[in-house]
């Protein structure tokens, strides 16, 4: 896997994949950053969850569960000192369906957390890292 990151400008970058595509980074105004992007730990937390979910997902379709939705809520701390690196990373998952067996997406989570997601895994290697969900019903989510 190869990426490509170009300075544009002050403390803003564009990342480019190997297959195609492109995100713009920026730094805080603070540390002379314009707000156009997302700054770069944001998107390491959002290729976790990405990550995360991909396999979520994945694991409750093969498992034949009626999911409809999937929600990673990723809440994290940082160090105060720098390096700030993260030091507790907590994902809540929100899976939307209709008589979703708990059991099945208590396994998925797990499986996902334990086994398949890379950037977890990797993740965890050095930072404490919790897991919960919730399950709610597609038919609450068209009453509302």
């Amino acid at each position: 896997m190869k990426v490509r990151v170009k300075w544009v400008e002050g403390v803003s970058f564009v990342g480019e994949s190997e297959t195609g595509h492109a995100v713009v980074l920026d730094g805080a105004p603070e540390n002379g950053g314009r707000n156009i992007g997302m700054r770069p730990m944001e998107m390491l937390l959002i290729g976790m969850g990405a990550c995360t979910s991909f396999d979520v997902v994945t694991i409750l379709k093969k498992a034949r569960q009626p999911i409809v939705d999937c929600v990673a809520e990723i809440d994290a701390e940082r160090a105060d000192e720098v390096p700030k690196v993260f030091t507790k990373i907590h994902v809540h998952f929100v899976i939307t369906g209709d008589n979703l067996n708990e059991t099945q997406v208590q396994r998925a989570v797990k499986l996902s957390a334990e086994k398949y997601c890379s950037a977890s895994i990797m993740l965890s290697k050095s930072v404490e890292i919790s897991h919960d969900f919730e399950i709610k019903s597609s038919q609450n989510e068209q009453n509302e």
